[in-house]
């Protein structure tokens, strides 16, 4: 197929082209700059100039395609609520264009909010308006599945990790380092799950190649990792005191990542296994924290 991928030179967006690229498909990623363009070349991949807010970029992407794989993202916590509607635009505008064929749209989620503190499976469907996060990805693919169009979701763990990781386990790095502490809420027995970036990509091509509509799949490799077990990686890397911390000392010291520090949220990714023939094989995150560059910079 002819895949065009938005987030191509991110951080699962760049495992997720090779991937595609070893596997036999053609790939279209959208690049912002020319530094994007360059890496997209060199991986093999065409380049398509635009960006998440230029939806012609986006309409003229997917018209061009067989199918599509929207891994692209702005991560500004300074204007979350305005980056998620960038999303739900880009997710509709591509949906558009893809309406009246039966061309495959892999969208992004998360597997986080989709039972607290329960096990989320893929079956699990949260009801309209009992989530008051902005971020709006699955409705949005939900909306487009009721128009006939072939959208699956892969709902990520809230660890990807891997070699240039920038996400949850770097800010929670960053915190115990400005601190002089690596702490956790409690007794530390809340929950986290976690896939490798690599596996992950896979995970986006088996999920393109067998897309249903409607259909969720789980970016899950590890079902529940304890968070007090990632603050005490964290502390003996960093050669800092591992801490508990009662709620109001943990919003003090984690800021405004208290949210994603006292989550609860265990995930199974078995069916997606089953469905999908699909074998995490890469380093799991508490071993990848040690032997990767998380604690270099």
């Amino acid at each position: 197929m002819r895949v065009f991928v938005t987030g191509a030179t991110g951080f699962i967006g760049s495992p997720i082209v090779k991937e595609l690229i070893g596997a036999g498909h053609q790939v279209i990623g959208l690049a912002r700059s020319d530094s994007s363009a360059d890496a997209l070349l060199a991986a093999g991949a065409r380049v398509h100039r635009g960006d998440l807010e230029d939806p012609d970029s986006l309409r003229s992407g997917a018209a061009n395609a067989d199918g599509v794989i929207h891994a692209g993202f702005i991560h500004d916590f300074a204007r979350f609520k305005e980056v998620c509607e960038v999303d739900r635009i880009a997710i509709e505008t591509i949906g558009a264009v893809l309406e009246g064929s039966d061309r495959p749209f892999i969208i992004t989620s998360g597997t986080a909010l989709v039972s607290p503190g329960s096990l989320a499976t893929e079956d699990i469907i949260p009801a309209p308006g009992t989530s008051v996060h902005p971020r709006l990805s699955e409705q949005a693919g939900d909306a487009l599945v009721t128009k006939g169009i072939r959208v699956s979701i892969v709902r990520l763990s809230p660890s990807v990790h891997g070699a240039g990781d920038h996400g949850f386990v770097p800010m929670l790095i960053n915190i115990a380092r400005e601190k002089g502490v690596s702490a956790y809420l409690g007794e530390g027995l809340n929950r986290w799950t976690a896939v490798h970036r690599l596996d992950a990509a896979v995970l986006y091509r088996l999920a393109l190649e067998n897309a249903s509509p409607g259909t969720r799949f789980h970016g899950v490799a590890e079902e529940g990792i304890l968070f007090k077990d990632i603050a005490e990686v964290i502390g003996k890397q960093l050669n800092i005191p591992v801490v508990s911390k009662s709620a109001a000392e943990a919003a003090a010291h984690f800021g405004w990542f208290i949210n994603f520090a006292g989550l609860d949220c265990p995930a199974s990714g078995k069916i997606t296994r089953e469905s999908l023939n699909w074998h995490p094989s890469h380093e799991k995150l508490l071993s990848d924290m040690e032997q990767t560059d998380y604690f270099n910079s």
